[in-house]
C-alpha cells in the first residue's frame, strides 16, 4: 500500500467576496509537514473552513499559505491552529509560523 493511497481530499470551494476582501488582512504562513498536493489541499481546506477566512491558497513547493481574513472574526493564532488541526488525524502533522501580515488590498489583486 502506497504512502498516499486513500489520501484523497476534495477541495473546499468558497465564493470570494471582493468587497470583504478589500477590507481584510492578509497573512503569510510558513507551513511544515506537507509532503504532497493532498497535504496542501488539506491545509487549504482547514483554513477555508474557518469563519472569517475569505481566501486561502497553499503553495506546497514553497511551504507557504497565503490567507485573506477578517481580523474581527479570526486571529493569526486561529489560522495557525487551523493548519495544525487540518493534519490532526494521526498520520499528518502540520505546523505553521506567521511570516508576515499586511492589508489584503496590498497582497491580493482581484481575480
Amino acid at each position: 500500500m502506497s504512502e498516499h493511497e486513500n489520501c484523497h481530499v476534495d477541495p473546499v470551494e468558497k465564493p470570494l467576496d471582493e468587497n470583504a476582501l478589500a477590507q481584510s488582512e492578509a497573512a503569510f504562513l510558513g507551513v511544515s509537514g506537507m509532503g504532497c498536493p493532498t497535504c496542501a489541499t488539506r491545509v487549504r481546506n482547514g483554513l477555508l473552513n474557518l469563519k472569517g477566512v475569505l481566501y486561502a491558497d497553499v503553495y506546497l513547493q514553497n511551504g507557504v499559505a497565503a490567507v485573506a481574513y477578517d481580523p474581527q472574526q479570526v486571529t493569526t493564532k486561529g489560522l495557525m491552529t487551523a493548519v495544525f488541526e487540518s493534519g490532526n488525524d494521526g498520520r499528518h502533522e502540520y505546523r505553521a509560523r506567521l511570516m508576515q501580515t499586511m492589508p489584503a488590498s496590498e497582497a491580493f489583486t482581484a481575480h
